[in-house]
């Protein structure tokens, strides 16, 4: 085996892009068999999360709580803000760079001849599960990458299945109706396994979900929003944190109070209501239900009457018209900047959005670089806040790091 060292890794991984997305179990299952992975994964406790909104949050707080209790926890979530490594943590603790390369080599050459080649999300996945084996990880919490039926995370043989806030999302490949993606999110239910959930699901999803449940012998713990806070704001992650308490209660029946309240207490989870660089909030949502979510976290956090300057980027398949409308209530004025990502929409795009919107008197302006628009907005004297893109998020983090993103996220 020839040896890649971490950048040539990374390089190699994100040449399988070419590949594109392939929804499906096929070759995960392929790639898992050929690696041993299901005989290394057998006695160990599997948190599977899917969702639209929050499952980001919920996975960080179920692997929290899990290192509260003295387990060693591994937390594979996607897409990353800055560096790669973030997908994948142990206790806490990002991957090594040269795990990453030594285990990406011994990938590459398994499926080298490969007729269909591993995608992106799957070699990723791959990579995780095999790092938190050889790590000797007691519990795994593993966030799916898009959907759930179909997403190369539901090969694995879950302990706990969760699925958080469902709204509409990747419709390309989930569905138009919020029916269709709730059926796919509802893929992850497995038979005999508890599966949590909130209640203010929507009512054709509760269906749904208490359909598929009922099909695979399952229980399906309904939720409401706890009294629990953790170290995350706003009340959708008072909703999220009653998830995590009723997954890991499924797991440890007998965890005591005080270890969950730790483990909420110490959950870090960046670019959710970011509020680390002053008065700067930097936000990831990016579909219609997070920014209604991120608006009612700003009232609750700022008050009904203080608004701020908005530093606005997304990506060309979003509701941008929505979005835009939703962050109007709390806007003095906007900040357009074109994501480097490559899908990202350009600002006469956005403006046109908010035109259409239907919000034609909020002011705009146009940055040409994520230190520009920080800047412009700084002028304003007001307090900012940073949304409309995950991709947004890691450019403005990496902006105050000096250092930059060496490659585009991937969802899948």
């Amino acid at each position: 085996m020839l040896q890649m060292d971490y950048d040539e890794a990374i390089e190699w991984l994100y040449g399988t892009q070419l590949f594109g997305i392939k929804l499906g179990l096929e070759g995960t299952q392929r790639l898992f068999e050929r690696l041993a992975l299901f005989e290394a994964l057998n006695g160990r406790l599997i948190f599977h999360v899917a969702g639209t909104n929050g499952k980001g949050s919920v996975c960080a707080m179920i692997d929290s709580i899990s290192r509260a209790t003295g387990k060693r926890s591994g937390l594979f979530t996607s897409p990353h803000l800055i560096c790669f490594r973030e997908r994948m943590r142990v206790d806490g603790s990002m991957i090594a760079e040269s795990d990453v390369a030594k285990i990406l080599s011994e990938l590459r050459d398994e499926v080298i001849d490969w007729e269909v080649h591993p995608t992106f999300f799957e070699l990723a996945l791959a990579l995780a599960v095999k790092y938190f084996c050889q790590q000797e990880v007691e519990v795994l919490v593993i966030e799916t990458g898009m959907g759930g039926r179909l997403d190369a995370s539901n090969v694995l043989p879950a302990s706990v299945s969760v699925i958080t806030s469902v709204d509409l999302d990747h419709q390309q490949w989930l569905g138009e109706d919020l029916e269709s993606v709730a059926k796919e999110k509802a893929g992850i239910i497995k038979p005999g396994i508890p599966v949590i959930t909130a209640a203010s699901q929507h009512e054709s999803v509760l269906e749904i979900l208490q359909q598929r449940a009922g099909e695979q012998k399952s229980a399906l713990h309904k939720v409401e929003e706890g009294a629990l806070d953790s170290s995350l704001k706003g009340p959708h992650q008072r909703l999220n944190a009653a998830l995590a308490v009723e997954a890991v209660k499924a797991a440890w029946p007998g965890i005591l109070e005080s270890t969950v309240k730790k483990g909420l207490a110490e959950v870090c989870w960046p670019g959710r209501f970011d509020r680390r660089f002053g008065n700067i909030v930097i936000d990831g949502a990016h579909n219609p239900a997070a920014v209604q979510a991120l608006v009612a976290t700003w009232k609750e956090e700022f008050g009904n009457g203080e608004k701020a300057t908005v530093i606005f980027g997304a990506a060309d398949c979003k509701e941008v018209y929505s979005m835009l409308a939703g962050l109007a209530a709390i806007a003095e004025n906007f900040v357009f900047v074109k994501l480097s990502a490559k899908r990202g929409l350009e600002v006469e795009a956005l403006a046109a959005a908010l035109a259409g919107s239907g919000e034609k008197n909020v002011p705009w302006s146009e940055a040409l670089t994520v230190s520009d628009a920080l800047g412009q907005a700084a002028e304003t004297g007001l307090p900012i806040l940073v949304t409309g893109s995950l991709f947004l998020v890691g450019e403005v983090l990496a902006n105050y790091e000096k250092s930059s993103p060496a490659f585009e996220s991937s969802e899948q």
